[in-house]
């Protein structure tokens, strides 16, 4: 295990092998790095400490025996990675997900796995179908049919794991499966990117939710599938109805960031929505994309009062929990969260940052 990671890391950091036995001093040579990252040798204590040093990891990490593999989901020409942005993300998610697993078994917890539903994936022949699919996941996850205020937190409430990690700009969100050598492990889990907006940070949880749960058929275009279904599991006809009616003629940009506040989803997905569902026809649609055009809505991610973040809580909860519980040190939870030893003190403590 030490030889896959060994290399994940050090493309991570950019380095050629020859380069990381400079960074060594040395210590090593380049021939035995490599032979290393080939399981052909193993290195000595004092090596392992001074790889981890030199690459910005935890021994621990380099070094657990932990099988945990990553399997992208879905291959989409727009969420298409560099070799090195790819190794990036899997170093830095497996040093996450062994964590989070690891917590979530010390506490027993029966939520710990994909919550799928009984169909679960759903066939779909036609993209109306991705409204019911929308619907009985969330009939499944008892969440009713209003907005959903913490999607990361939804998520992974009901097994499905989530990160936000700094990812190129043109990518929106990934999906992984992550599992053992035997399979008794599969927990997919959705990256979404760091540095975008809440509303285009929920677009793509939801999205990457749909590439999880539906089964397109008939030549459906995947990706269009996943949009319709995200569009449906974020906002519910039914609210659509109940705020701006089932047929209006024009949206005016008010009412649009009224709904963008009660969603926390962007204008354009909201627009979107309100056509696939008839809300608008293609005229009073094609008007609204012609604005957010003048606007420089549709090329940028800069809509005005954007939402905030999402992100999930519940790893830092569980790390606090165990801590309580006497289940994990303070040392070993400060390293988890990547805190201070202040910083954990005063989580514990319940201090506003």
């Amino acid at each position: 295990m030490i030889g896959k990671r060994l290399r994940l890391v050090r493309m991570n950091s950019g380095l050629s092998l020859r380069e990381l036995e400079k960074r060594l001093g040395k210590l090593v040579t380049e021939s035995a790095l490599g032979k290393y990252e080939r399981g052909e040798m193993m290195p000595t204590t004092k090596v392992l400490t001074a790889l981890a040093e030199t690459l910005g990891v935890t021994e621990r990490f380099l070094s657990s025996q932990c099988d945990i593999e990553m399997e992208r989901a879905a291959y989409r020409p727009g969420n298409a990675l560099k070799k090195r942005d790819e190794a990036q993300v899997e170093s830095m998610t497996l040093s996450f997900i062994e964590r989070y697993l690891e917590i979530e078994e010390l506490l027993n917890l029966k939520n710990r796995y994909w919550d799928a539903p009984r169909y679960c994936p759903f066939p779909i022949s036609d993209l109306s179908e991705t409204e019911l699919a929308a619907n009985a996941l969330r009939n499944h996850w008892q969440v009713g049919k209003t907005p959903i205020s913490y999607l990361a937190e939804c998520f992974d409430t009901h097994g499905i794991k989530t990160v936000s990690l700094p990812l190129p700009d043109s990518v929106t969100g990934l999906t992984y499966w992550l599992r053992n050598k035997n399979d008794s492990l599969q927990v997919p889990m959705i990256i979404v990117n760091e540095t975008h907006t809440g509303e285009w940070q929920r677009l793509a949880l939801a999205e990457e939710l749909g590439y999880l749960v539906l089964q397109v058929e008939n030549h459906i275009d995947e990706e269009i599938a996943a949009e319709r279904f995200a569009g449906a599991f974020l906002m519910p006809v039914e609210m659509l109805w109940e705020h701006i009616g089932t047929n209006r003629r024009q949206l005016s940009l008010g009412e649009l960031f009224e709904l963008k506040a009660l969603f926390g989803t962007s204008v354009q997905s909201i627009t979107d929505r309100c056509y696939d569902v008839g809300i608008i026809n293609k005229v009073t649609y094609q008007r609204l994309l012609d604005q957010f055009e003048e606007l420089d809505w549709l090329r940028t991610y800069n809509e005005p009062l954007p939402t905030p973040p999402d992100h999930s809580g519940r790893f830092k909860r569980l790390c606090l929990r165990g801590v309580s519980e006497r289940l994990i040190s303070k040392t070993t939870a400060v390293e988890w969260l990547d805190i201070t030893e202040e910083q954990l003190t005063e989580e514990m403590e319940g201090i506003p940052a």
